[in-house]
Formats: structure tokens, sequence, C-alpha cells
């Protein structure tokens, strides 16, 4: 009984303390230790990070890790950098108060993240650099969804941001007439139910502008839905999609959504069919055809 209790105060200590992992993490990318390994070319001893160590135990950079580099691309250490900013984190305090605000974010810094970038430039640009980080990730789509982009003959990002992942889609495929739409609020997962059938008829309405009436709405997004015979790869993502829905509680008025979810929007939209490809991270692509 005694060791039940001890391992149940283990597992209670172990999520209350996870914060933890993301303010090391950080402190990793300010102190430069991923690119320091990294430039240093070989297994790198730990007395040459710290002169007082006497272990000898070499480090390399994992497959994670050098995803911190600052000198590669992709890059996710501005991505970090903004989970920690202090505007990101305080509105977790506030997730079981919302009073009269839309969300824990508005509750915490007093304005909706939209409006609060607007007012706070370090911010907004601390946020920008991270959504373009993030967006480096998806540059492998172009690469491992031929088939999306090929037959196409121009491309509207919508909620494009920097234009990143426009870039990338444009150095694959030179033929296409790419137009960038710099709205970040107008991605799906950042929006109620109801705004999203709201998106979804716009972009319905301008395929249906098409003189061939030719056209499709393509999304990159998280899809919930989870296998019961999952490895602990596929479990560490689904547990990913899971922080992020509460995510978007917190910061925004949106939700991460299963593919039934995901059919009933676009069926209210007037949307007809539509086709979910997998990718190998969180995200698939959806393509949905009016």
């Amino acid at each position: 009984m005694a060791s039940e209790m001890f391992q149940a105060q283990a597992h209670i200590y172990k999520h209350a303390f996870s914060y933890a992992n993301c303010m090391v993490l950080s402190c990793a990318i300010q102190l430069g230790i991923p690119d320091v390994i990294h430039s240093h070319k070989q297994p790198m001893t730990l007395e040459f990070l710290d002169e007082n160590s006497e272990n000898q135990q070499g480090y390399v950079l994992t497959p994670s890790s050098k995803l911190l580099l600052k000198s590669e691309i992709p890059n996710l250490s501005p991505f970090v950098r903004a989970m920690v900013e202090p505007a990101m984190v305080n509105p977790w305090q506030s997730l079981g108060v919302l009073g009269d605000k839309t969300t824990p974010f508005e509750t915490a810094n007093g304005a909706p993240i939209w409006e609060f970038g607007d007012q706070n430039p370090r911010f907004n640009n601390v946020f920008n650099e991270a959504m373009a980080s993030d967006s480096e990730m998806m540059c492998l789509v172009a690469k491992d969804c031929k088939q999306v982009f090929q037959d196409m003959n121009s491309l509207v990002d919508v909620g494009g941001g920097t234009g990143v992942i426009a870039k990338a889609i444009l150095a694959a495929f030179p033929h296409l007439k790419c137009t960038v739409l710099d709205l970040p609020q107008h991605v799906m997962h950042n929006w109620s139910d109801e705004d999203c059938v709201k998106i979804l008829k716009k972009c319905r309405e301008a395929i249906k502008d098409n003189k061939k009436n030719e056209g499709k709405v393509v999304i990159i997004d998280m899809v919930l839905d989870r296998d019961e015979d999952e490895d602990e790869d596929e479990a560490n993502m689904t547990e990913v999609k899971l922080i992020y829905d509460v995510a978007m509680i917190v910061l925004l008025t949106g939700r991460e959504r299963t593919e039934k979810e995901w059919e009933n929007l676009f069926l209210e939209a007037g949307f007809m069919t539509y086709k979910i490809t997998p990718l190998f991270g969180l995200r698939s692509l959806i393509e949905i055809f009016p």
C-alpha cells in the first residue's frame, strides 16, 4: 500500500514539475548549447561544456536537438522561445478563471492575442518568428505530397504569415502563381466551429467564382483520431495533439478536431468530398472539393 502511494506521489510530482522541461529547454537554447556541440564536429565531453566537471561522457546532438540549431533550417528555437514568453505562459494560470473574457489569454493579458500583438511589437515579432519556424517544418509537405500541388495553376495561402510555406511550395513548383494573405488569425484550429464554417464558405465562393469551376481547399492541420494499437511514437504524437487542443482553449477560441468533426464542418460549408493524407508529423494534409 505504501509503495503504491509513493508511486502515486511521484506521478503527481512529475506533472506538477513538468513546466521545468520547457524552461530547461529554453535555457539550453539561450546558452547556445546545441550550437556549441554542433560546432565541435565530434562527440563533446562535459568538461568542454563545464570546466569544473570530471565527467568524460561524450555528448552528440539527437534528431530533436538538431532542430534547435540556429544555423540550420528548419530551426524550432524561435517556437520554443515564444512558448515560454510570459504572455503565453501566464494565461495558463487563468484557465479556470475566465470571468467575462473570451479566453484565458485575454484574462491574463487584457486583450485577445491578435490585439495584444498589435499593441506589443516585441511580442508580435517573437510570435511571428515562432510561426515562421513552425512553417519551416511544413515545407517538407511540398516534397512528400507532390500530387496535391503539381496539377495546380495558382495557390492562395490564407493565413500565410511571412510566406514561408508559399515560398517552399513555389520553389518545388515554379509554375504556380502564389498569393499570400497575411491574416494569421485565419487558421482553422484558431476558430470555433461556427467561424470555421464561415471561413470555408468564403473559400468555396472563391472557388466557384473561378470560370472553370475548378479548385480545392488545402488545409494543413491536426486530426485527432487515435488508434488503440498505436506505438510509443504515435502515442507521443497523440499527446502533443491533445496539448495543442488545450492550448487553443487557453490562447484562442479554437480547438483540434477528429476526422468526423472535420467532415461535419466541410458538409455544413457546402463541400461535397474530402481527402485526408496523414503526414509523418503532427499534422495531416486535407483536401476538400466543392
